[in-house]
């Protein structure tokens, strides 16, 4: 049988949602200060507002990107859009 005629294998994996985490920064308050945070509050993250994000599955770096706001009847959803993705095997640059 030729492989155009072969059926296609489906993993049943695939089917199987995971949670992805979109990292946007890190503080570093001290205690004090963070038990002083009231309402309304800011806390300063070590990132930039165009700075990439980084997204994890787990604890694994999986890919990096840039924060967006999705337009039309989706206005205000926001959104990351892919601009490095880890080769899974060795990392990400």
């Amino acid at each position: 049988m030729s492989d155009l005629h072969k059926p296609e294998k489906i993993n049943p994996f695939e089917a199987v949602p995971i949670e992805v985490t979109v990292s946007v920064g890190r503080a570093r308050p001290l205690i004090r200060d963070l038990l002083n945070m009231g309402e309304n509050a800011v806390l300063k993250l070590d990132k930039r507002i165009d700075d990439p994000v980084e997204l994890y599955v787990g604890d694994q770096l999986v890919a990096r990107g840039l924060l967006e706001e999705l337009e039309g009847d989706q206005a205000g959803q926001l959104a990351v859009r892919l601009t490095e993705i880890a080769d899974l095997q060795n990392g990400i640059g």
